[in-house]
């Protein structure tokens, strides 16, 4: 089953909106994952980066430990879930088919 998000199509006749759902072939949703997988690999790169930082600044024994759990908050506040990715691919088709 491929991804599919529902999106609101406003009309000059309705103020209603018409609800139209954009699915995402299985090729773009795979291309979805793979850039959400490298994004949040490069994302939690980062926020080991800023860890050792931290600890640096603020004059803390750097366990490695202690940095990767300071990196996973950092990480779960920044990363985007692949579902994001996906969403904004199916909002992209939407808006390039219906927005016209």
């Amino acid at each position: 089953m491929t991804f599919s998000k529902t999106f609101p199509k406003t009309t000059d006749k309705s103020v209603y909106p018409k609800w139209v759902e954009v699915f995402l072939t299985r090729e773009e949703e795979k291309e979805q994952e793979e850039l959400c997988r490298e994004e949040n690999t490069r994302l939690m790169k980062e926020c080991i980066s800023d860890a050792k930082k931290i600890f640096e600044e603020k004059k803390l024994k750097d366990y490695q430990t202690d940095i990767i759990r300071v990196a996973v908050a950092l990480f779960e506040k920044r990363a985007s879930h692949s579902v994001y990715w996906k969403e904004s691919k199916a909002k992209e088709k939407f808006d390039k088919e219906y927005n016209k």
